[in-house]
């Protein structure tokens, strides 16, 4: 919209002053010419816009301009510029970036002590892409289509409704309604190929409210209870993001955690903690771990 990026010019020559109509034009993806009558727009709206002439030209706002409206203090802009540069360390999006810009003029000074960084979840190109198509398809309302490899290794053909894109358990998701269970389901991005933006619109106006805690559309989220020694408590702690529910005199401690049952970190995580833990709930994770080591013991001995 015209009035988004009139806001956005504003924003962008306060950040960064004398700037060419050829490189805004850039930065908004529109041509020189409707930048031109963006920033007469923007004069006659009262903003003292400057042009200047030569090698070194360009536009910017007077100096001694600033955005009067204000509605948090100093200190909460702080946290909102570093929620935000966390996000943009995640997620490559134009429309953030502008969104972190916009608040960085308003009052932002910068000292805050606390910084995030989610670059981790910057997964790779690949997951780049899907995201930006996702972001896309969710915005339009469309329908996608792609091939998917679920927990149980099989392969299947899938088309849903995209609603809301997640960062967890380490990786990037997409929860969409599945009509064919109708049902709110959860995918895993790198586990999407073929991945297609239909020109089927969504059948119905999703709320994210609605979505439940599924995974996949075929695996439960299960709740583990743990009896670990005491020289791996800060490990179930970092790796597993439960909570210690009961603790003994020796140190060692009772460990209670949820997770997807047949995601493969978790269940990675227990098995390198070897004998420093056991399972003690539910019994069917049990049995899964003692099966386990007793194919690995076979593998080994033959």
């Amino acid at each position: 919209m015209k009035i988004d990026r009139l806001m956005g010019i504003v924003v962008y020559l306060l950040n960064n002053g004398r700037t060419s109509a050829q490189k805004l034009a850039k930065e908004f993806e529109v041509s020189s010419r409707t930048i031109m009558r963006d920033l007469e727009s923007l004069d006659q709206a009262g903003i003292p816009i400057q042009s200047f002439y030569g090698v070194e030209g360009g536009y910017q706002i007077m100096e001694d301009f600033v955005l009067e409206k204000q509605v948090a203090t100093n200190q909460e802009y702080d946290w909102i510029v570093t929620a935000l540069k966390g996000m943009t360390s995640a997620y490559a999006s134009k429309s953030l970036e502008q969104t972190l810009a916009k608040m960085k003029s308003v009052n932002h000074s910068g000292e805050n002590p606390v910084s995030i960084d989610f670059s981790v979840a910057s997964e790779d190109d690949k997951i780049n892409e899907k995201l930006m198509l996702l972001e896309d398809a969710i915005k339009k309302k469309k329908v996608v289509q792609f091939v998917y490899a679920n927990s149980y290794d099989e392969v299947k053909e899938i088309q849903v409704e995209p609603v809301q894109l997640q960062y967890k358990w380490y990786s990037w998701y997409l929860s969409g309604y599945y009509e064919k269970y109708q049902d709110y389901c959860m995918f895993k991005l790198v586990r999407m190929e073929h991945l297609k933006v239909t020109e089927m619109n969504n059948t119905k106006n999703h709320n994210f409210l609605d979505i439940k805690e599924r995974k996949e559309g075929y695996d439960n989220v299960v709740d583990i209870t743990l009896y670990g020694k005491a020289i791996i408590k800060s490990k179930c702690k970092e790796y597993l993001n439960g909570k210690i529910t009961k603790e003994f005199e020796n140190g060692d401690f009772e460990f209670r955690f949820s997770v997807p049952e047949h995601e493969t970190f978790w269940y990675g995580v227990i098995l390198s903690f070897g004998n420093k833990i056991k399972i003690i709930e539910p019994q069917e994770i049990k049995e899964r771990i003692i099966k386990t080591c007793k194919e690995i013991q076979q593998e080994y001995e033959e």
